[in-house]
């Protein structure tokens, strides 16, 4: 007679371990789950940021301050990336202004292109470059002393990518 409860004892105890182990495999597979996804989603934007290093760049050749004309000449590139948008901001004597260029286009009233100011304001595209012209009485910016460029790859801003802040007087660089 005493065979049979420790027969039920050592059935429930191995009921009760195959219980556990199912417990903790399926509490496994949600944990990694979780964490999979979540690390993916950062190393995803990580990645988008990363192609844009060294690919934005603010040509300094073509960039230039007019101050008869007050007028900001500058030349942005762009290399082997589509970017959404991105972000131009122009600083001069502690006051700055800051932009989006997109692909839609941008109208305001102290941004243009170069050289016909009556066309539309766009990203430069893919391989390209582009050059504008900022009216800096119009954008409320006084002699201005650096200017910064970040992309915008998807719905992910990333940091500056270049910065210009030896900004030529256009008259000095012509004579």
């Amino acid at each position: 007679m005493h065979s049979k409860p420790n027969s039920k004892k050592a059935i429930s105890g191995v009921i009760t371990a195959v219980i556990m182990i199912a417990l903790v495999m399926a509490a496994s597979s949600i944990l990694w789950t979780v964490v999979n996804n979540l690390v993916k989603d950062k190393l995803d934007e990580a990645g988008s940021c990363f192609d844009t290093f060294e690919k934005i760049t603010i040509n300094s050749r073509y960039t230039c301050y007019n101050s008869s004309s007050n007028e900001l000449q500058f030349s942005i590139g762009v290399a082997d990336i589509d970017l959404t948008s991105l972000l131009v901001s122009v600083s001069g004597e502690g006051e700055s202004k800051s932009f989006k260029l997109t692909k839609q286009g941008l109208t305001n009233s102290y941004l243009f292109k170069y050289p016909n100011k009556e066309q539309p304001v766009y990203i430069p595209e893919k391989n390209s470059g582009q050059t504008y012209i900022l009216d800096i009485n119009l954008a409320g910016i006084s002699k201005p002393s650096l200017i910064q460029v970040a992309p915008v790859v998807g719905e992910k801003q990333c940091e500056v990518s270049d910065t210009l802040s030896q900004i030529d007087n256009c008259l000095a660089l012509s004579s």
